[in-house]
Formats: structure tokens, sequence, C-alpha cells
């Protein structure tokens, strides 16, 4: 049950979005340019970096999430997706991801934990300084819907069939957009209750 009175039914992230539409906006304006955005990096590599991360923090619903969106740009690789969660060293991935996933790891851990050997080995792999700064803002913010998700104790199901299609969805739709259907229902009120 979570902490405040959230609309009903509505999982994860989506639940305070819906109780909070001021705030849906800019956070979805953000994971926009950062996971769908122009950028060197692909949107299936900057998706892992954000489930990495969310895995970390041991968020069900994001890691979840944004898993399923990743799996999706990967043509249903789920494998590959939990090989990244669960040790992205032995993962088959480049070695440019994983030293940028290194550094993610460090930065949701305590950015201060990022060294200068760490970003001279992401140079070295060939990352190049907005991959390095993309991944420390895509970390940094996954820790903050992490910390958003889990510190109002939202509703994670458990559907795997939930994840995919939502994924699919977030891929092919983009998150600008992703709470507006959400936000019509509620139409500003709070529903009580989860």
């Amino acid at each position: 049950m979570a902490h405040i009175h959230l609309p009903q039914g509505i999982p994860g992230i989506l639940g305070p979005m819906a109780f909070s539409p001021e705030t849906a906006k800019p956070l979805n304006a953000l994971a926009e340019v950062l996971l769908r955005g122009p950028n060197t990096l692909t949107p299936a590599e900057r998706e892992m970096i954000a489930t990495y991360v969310s895995s970390q923090n041991d968020c069900y619903f994001c890691q979840h999430a944004h898993g399923a969106v990743a799996a999706y740009r990967l043509g249903g690789n789920e494998k590959l997706v939990n090989d990244v969660k669960f040790n992205f060293e032995s993962a088959a991935i480049s070695s440019k991801l994983k030293s940028l996933l290194a550094i993610a790891g460090k930065v949701q851990k305590g950015a201060k934990h990022v060294t200068v050997e760490d970003v001279a080995l992401a140079r070295q792999q060939g990352a190049t300084d907005k991959e390095i700064h993309d991944t420390v803002l895509i970390a940094a913010a996954f820790c903050m819907y992490n910390r958003y998700v889990d510190g109002l104790a939202t509703w994670a199901p458990h559907d795997p069939d939930m994840y995919r299609a939502n994924g699919k969805r977030l891929a092919e739709e983009g998150y600008v957009a992703s709470t507006d259907r959400l936000l019509a229902g509620a139409s500003g009120s709070r529903v009580s209750g989860h």
C-alpha cells in the first residue's frame, strides 16, 4: 500500500505522476531527452544503463519497466538485459558500454565514487565526453526516479507481459506523452487508495 493516497490500479511511477501532473511533465521530458534524444549511445544502451542503475537500487518497477524497453529495442533479448543487471562484465555487450556501466554503478553508490581512472578507462574504450556525461546524468536521474517510486511505496505488478507491453509502447511512442491518458482520466482529482 502506497504511503499516500494515489490513484488505484496505476503501477510504479505512473501513480505519483497521475497524482502530481505538474511534476510528471518535466520528469517525462527529462526521460525523453536522456533515453530517446539524439545521441551516439543507442536508445537500447541508454535503457540498459537505466535498468542497471534501477536494479542496483532494487527498484522492482523501474528495472522491469526499462528492462522491457531495452529488450524490445534489442529484438526481445531479455536474456541480455538480465545479464547486464546481474553481471555486466560478462554480458555480451561492448567494452565501451561495460566501462560506462561501471561509471553508472559508481554514481548509484555515491557520485564521488567515480574516479579519474574510471573516466580514463571509458575514454580508452571509445567513450566520448558526451557519452560519459550522459551516463552520469542517466544514473543520477534514475536514482531520483527509483527513490520517487520506492519512497512512496508504489505498487509494482509482477506480470512480465504487462512490462513487455509497456516496454513496446514506450519504445515506440516515447516518454513525453506516456502519462497523457492517465492524466486525462484523473482529471486533476486526487483519487484515493492503492
